[in-house]
């Protein structure tokens, strides 16, 4: 009997010890935890409890998700240059810069005077079909105006890309017209080439310029190579100049082309990262076609993979100059909430066993990004024999040398021609002055320029208009004064540059190519390789001439041009929403 009423008390006695236990625990919780959080604390413990307290303790209402964007590029920053975080409003423009098409209205827009200017509409897009013209200034959107310092390249994309089938109301104002029109677009898929010119250099040479290694690159390659086949090359050059990366698989799927079967074309290996071998398979329908590769200072990440490849096989003549030098693998992972990371997960190795990286030290970035003008500084663009290896030195198939440490040092170094540049030529360039003229030329002589349907008679057109001398009365009164000695040593780069851009603005980016390829040096070096049969690398003519004594994403690096001639031409082209 007293056993019994013991055992009826038992739940009760054991509940009112949890609640002693649990006020005694919050006692002590809120009394000492502000000092020691745990005994034993890892570091994303740490991060945990840090963003805890401030959401907890702070003075001040503190956003946390904003708190954690700042914070997570900071962490990345110190692991390595191109481990990166995207937040999640970032996502679809890192994203479509790769995709095969994105979802917009059709158009290209470059900005003046705070006012989104209209100078191209593709060729059957939303924008075409609508009526919006080429020249028409777009001053409003949804019905509300926009116009003014809110107008940057983020904002535009933003307003104008959307979802398929959604639709955007655009208020124009033509031209020679004070009041605006109103086009309802329908936002389509817009197409995003990345072989971006496809033409014969001469009778038998083939000429193809890669911008990016996107999912579409190789179908496009495979395109352009049946419609040269078509026009009867023999031989190749395949320009990656200013090309700063892309897809690993795309460039392997390229590489994979021009080589016999069981040709290493590179590897990847890591700390958790397993070494994996790609090999090619033997398929490619053009392993036998004598192939010049162009590559400079801004070729990257994927532009180097191929360039390394076929020079490390002794597959292909690389011309130009040294590459950037970007040798780390990315890996996408995302989040939750939409962003995601592109954290480093391995290094790249060319067949011969190079990695091309160039030295970096963790989280200064600054130095990093300044590599370019430094080596512009250094002379290397002028002489190779200014060109630094600091890796060791590899062997080619057929035992040539080449060195790793960073970037492709290419076997026939083209310097960079700086003989007419002047001071006036570099305020011109650089200051967007020749980019404003340009537009500002078009757009009030577009009626008569549209009559031109090639480029070669719009450049011989431009030449007797004396563009030089009209730009040179346009920027005296902009702010640019007038130096008529430097004007006319600067005439041909001036009107090279001038004449590029309005054949730009009225024709498309392959007219443009064309037309900056007429008078390249590079172009010209690679048309005498294949005169003297030379194509195919010998043994006797070693490489690297300048040397003395998911989804695995090589994403390059941003353009930094060099303040020299030829390279602010090839560098500026408008944006596509």
């Amino acid at each position: 009997m007293r056993q019994n009423k013991s055992n009826r008390y038992m739940p009760l006695l054991m509940a009112l010890c949890v609640v002693v236990g649990i006020l005694i625990g919050t006692f002590y919780a809120n009394h000492f935890s502000g000092n020691r959080l745990n005994i034993i604390n890892s570091g994303s413990n740490r991060l945990n409890n840090l963003l805890h307290i401030i959401n907890d303790q702070y003075v001040d209402a503190v956003n946390i998700d904003s708190l954690v964007d700042k914070a997570i590029p900071q962490i990345l920053a110190d692991l390595d240059p191109h481990s990166t975080y995207i937040s999640a409003k970032d996502v679809q423009r890192a994203t479509d810069e790769l995709k095969g098409s994105f979802s917009g209205v059709g158009i290209e827009f470059v900005i003046r005077n705070d006012t989104i200017r209209v100078q191209g509409v593709i060729k059957n897009g939303p924008a075409e079909r609508a009526g919006i013209l080429a020249g028409d200034k777009i001053v409003s959107l949804d019905g509300k105006p926009f116009v003014g310092k809110s107008v940057t390249n983020e904002e535009a994309m933003y307003r104008l890309k959307g979802p398929k089938d959604t639709k955007v109301k655009i208020g124009v104002l033509r031209y020679r017209e004070k009041k605006q029109r109103y086009f309802t677009v329908t936002r389509g898929d817009i197409p995003q080439k990345s072989v971006n010119a496809a033409y014969m250099l001469d009778d038998k040479t083939g000429y193809i310029r890669i911008k990016s290694f996107g999912d579409n690159t190789y179908p496009e390659l495979l395109i352009a190579l049946a419609q040269l086949s078509q026009e009867g090359f023999g031989n190749l050059v395949i320009d990656l100049r200013d090309n700063t990366g892309g897809y690993l698989q795309s460039a392997i799927q390229i590489a994979n082309e021009f080589l016999p079967a069981k040709r290493l074309i590179v590897y990847t290996e890591g700390r958790r990262s397993p070494r994996k071998d790609y090999p090619s398979d033997g398929h490619g329908s053009y392993q036998d076609i004598p192939l010049v590769i162009l590559i400079n200072e801004s070729s990257a990440s994927a532009a180097e993979i191929l360039a390394g490849a076929m020079q490390d096989n002794d597959r292909a003549t690389i011309v130009g100059r040294r590459s950037f030098g970007k040798g780390l693998v990315q890996q996408q992972m995302s989040f939750n909430d939409g962003s995601m990371i592109r954290l480093t997960v391995a290094r790249y190795y060319t067949p011969s066993g190079r990695c091309i990286q160039k030295p970096y030290v963790p989280g200064a970035e600054h130095g990093y990004e300044d590599d370019l003008m430094e080596r512009y500084t250094h002379g290397e663009f002028f002489s190779q024999d200014s060109i630094k290896h600091t890796g060791p030195a590899y062997h080619t198939v057929i035992g040539r040398t080449v060195y790793g440490g960073g970037g492709i040092t290419p076997d026939i170094f083209v310097p960079e021609d700086t003989t007419n540049v002047t001071s006036y030529y570099k305020e011109a360039a650089m200051s967007g002055m020749i980019l404003q003229f340009a537009f500002t030329y078009t757009d009030d002589n577009r009626l008569k320029l549209n009559n031109f349907t090639e480029m070669m008679e719009l450049s011989d057109y431009l030449v007797k208009q004396n563009t030089v001398e009209k730009f040179a009365s346009f920027a005296d009164k902009n702010g640019l004064q007038r130096r008529n000695l430097m004007i006319r040593k600067s005439h041909n780069l001036l009107e090279r540059y001038i004449n590029s851009r309005i054949i730009y603005n009225i024709m498309d980016e392959e007219a443009w190519i064309k037309y900056i390829n007429m008078d390249d040096k590079v172009i010209d070096t690679a048309l005498d390789v294949f005169r003297r049969n030379a194509a195919f690398p010998k043994k006797s003519a070693p490489a690297n001439k300048g040397k003395k004594g998911k989804v695995a994403l090589l994403h390059g690096t941003d353009r930094i041009p060099s303040p020299t001639g030829t390279e602010m031409i090839r560098h500026d082209i408008s944006q596509k929403a």
